[in-house]
């Protein structure tokens, strides 16, 4: 059963030069207990389609379109009651810069406390004694629950963002690039609590990424995105062995293998075009070697290929 399904998803940003298509009619879901992940370039539309789910897309942006089914309702016809009621309890977020997420003059037993006491009806003893717990859930001792964010480092700021997340056990968490920035040893440790999370609290979630092998190791679907556009989605594994989409190989070829034969990367040439005036036909056409006629004219359609979903008109 989909917890999260997203349908024909358009979001624009507005600019002098005409809307930026930075999200353009994407369709995918997440079902229960499940985690699926988007990957993709930098400016492709992963974290606009992470901010329209939570709606907090403002402006220059806009949601043009689409539907966000969460648990049976339309997030984008929420009032903003409901909306307050949703995150933070159900639907809620892990953003990629704690520094700039965190209240800097308040403490992070107190923003886990807040947080608790706002959906939940208990005192603040109560609230401050389950802040205390979820810090030591996520690797941080309960005796720095009194420490402000400039105290902490940026590996535990991140795990203390991923309390306050956590902290009134929501059915669904999206993960924006939570370990970007960080050392591969604090990746490491953050991606297990990530797991163990996952299992400990039967966690649903959207985690969002560039790098292919974190993606390999948290999730169970992969959607992968390229200039607003959806390319392919199918199940980790079979996305891994056998990518169909172009964009998908060439994003695969540029990743060494640890265990495979060593060889050359082979880099993607050119860059992802501006999205004021994407190319006519498929958008992966001018960076492409298959590219045929048909691709500079047509935009493929997603269809069904050996379990996979993808968009590509050389794909048989």
């Amino acid at each position: 059963m989909a917890i999260l399904e997203i349908k024909d998803l358009k979001v624009h940003y507005l600019t002098k030069e005409g809307p930026a298509l930075a999200v353009d009619s994407i369709n995918f879901s997440v079902k229960e207990n499940k985690t699926v992940g988007l990957i993709g370039e930098s400016g492709c539309g992963k974290t606009t389609t992470a901010r329209a789910i939570m709606k907090f897309v403002k402006e220059p942006g806009k949601i043009m379109g689409g539907e966000i089914i969460f648990k049976g309702r339309d997030i984008l016809t929420m009032s903003d009651k409901e909306l307050r009621t949703l995150r933070g309890a159900e639907l809620t977020i892990v953003r990629q810069e704690a520094q700039n997420a965190l209240n800097p003059v308040m403490t992070i037993g107190d923003q886990i406390a807040e947080v608790i006491r706002e959906h939940e009806h208990i005192d603040k003893r109560t609230a401050w004694e389950r802040a205390e717990n979820q810090l030591d859930l996520v690797g941080i001792s309960h005796h720095r629950a009194k420490s402000f964010p400039h105290e902490l480092s940026g590996g535990m700021r991140q795990r203390g963002m991923i309390a306050i997340a956590t902290a009134c056990n929501p059915d669904f968490i999206i993960m924006d690039e939570p370990i970007t920035g960080l050392d591969v040893i604090v990746q490491r440790q953050l991606l297990t609590l990530i797991n163990d999370l996952r299992e400990k609290l039967n966690l649903t979630a959207l985690f969002i990424a560039h790098d292919l092998s974190v993606i390999s190791e948290t999730c169970d679907d992969v959607v992968v995105m390229y200039a607003g556009k959806i390319m392919e989605k199918a199940d980790v594994v079979s996305l891994y062995k056998h990518p169909l989409h172009p964009y998908t190989q060439a994003l695969i070829n540029s990743y060494p293998s640890i265990r495979g034969e060593k060889k050359n990367l082979v880099s993607i040439p050119g860059s992802p075009p501006r999205l004021v005036s994407p190319p006519k036909g498929c958008r992966f056409h001018p960076r492409c070697s298959f590219a045929i006629d048909r691709c500079r004219e047509e935009a493929p359609e997603i269809r069904e290929v050996d379990g996979h979903s993808v968009a590509c008109h050389i794909v048989k």
